[in-house]
Formats: structure tokens, C-alpha cells, sequence
């Protein structure tokens, strides 16, 4: 597996109705589940690395997928299996909190790539790879948001 480090330039914000309408699903655990069942459509992978200022090839091994078939499920409007979907909208709560929690996305994404305290030293960025890892950075930044020494 390539490192997941290293640093996409600062894009604005996307505003997409796709995104938009997911925001209210990730923020409970049952419909974002429900949601993940469904599948969500590629070009929210795409979107959520943007906002993360991730490269699609990040994102692709995040996803355990290569970056010519996520490339291919955009270009023929496919739906991501269960699990990847899954990822993708826990990957977009995460983004949400994390910009909430650091003001900007530039600020989260460095935050993301340096070694956290709270993780016994692991780098936030590597354990977005399974969806407990997403998990552990989002407890992560809770303690962070509540002024816990992280």
C-alpha cells in the first residue's frame, strides 16, 4: 500500500447538492448505515477527498480500490459497494467535524498528517483505511472539541 501522506493543494469548497443532502445522513449512525446499504454514487468519493484535499489516488487506497476504477464508477454514474460507501460518508462526517473542530480544511489536513497524542502516536491520515480507524480519528476529535489534551 502507497503512504497516505502527502499534501493536495487547497481547492475552495465544492457546494454539491450530493453532499448536501448527505450531511444530515452522517450525522446519525443509523441513516448513515441505511444510506451506506444504498451505496452512495462515486462522484461522492471524489467530492469528499476534495473537501479532505486528498489525491484520487489517496482516496483510491483509502477505499482499498484502484484509482481507474473509481475513475471508471464516475464516468458510468456507478454506485459504491456497502463498505466503501460507508467509508466515503463516515470519511465526509469526519471532514465536517473536522473543520468545525479547526476552522479551515487546510488546518484539519495538517493536523491529519502529523502524529496525534491521543492515538498513541499514529498519524490520523494512516488510520482512515478501516472504518474503525475513522472512528478512532473522529473520538479523537471529539476529545479535541471538549479541550482534552490531544
Amino acid at each position: 500500500m502507497k503512504p497516505l501522506r502527502g499534501r493536495k493543494k487547497s481547492a475552495p469548497e465544492v457546494e454539491s447538492a450530493e453532499l448536501t443532502r448527505f450531511e444530515p445522513v452522517v450525522q446519525d449512525s443509523f441513516s448513515l448505515v441505511m444510506a451506506a446499504r444504498e451505496g452512495v454514487l462515486a462522484k461522492v468519493a471524489f467530492e469528499v477527498a476534495d473537501r479532505l484535499l486528498l489525491h484520487l489516488s489517496q482516496m483510491a487506497d483509502i477505499l482499498h480500490i484502484t484509482t481507474k476504477t473509481l475513475q471508471s464508477y464516475k464516468q458510468s454514474k456507478k454506485k459504491l459497494n456497502p463498505a466503501n460507501s460507508e467509508q466515503t460518508l463516515k470519511l465526509f462526517a469526519l471532514q465536517m467535524k473536522g473543520k468545525e473542530v479547526f476552522g479551515a480544511a487546510d488546518a484539519f489536513r495538517r493536523w491529519l498528517e502529523k502524529p496525534a497524542y491521543g492515538l498513541d502516536g499514529q498519524v490520523p491520515l494512516d488510520l482512515l483505511e478501516t472504518s474503525g480507524g475513522i472512528d478512532l480519528v473522529m473520538e479523537e476529535l471529539e476529545r479535541i472539541a471538549y479541550g482534552d489534551l490531544a
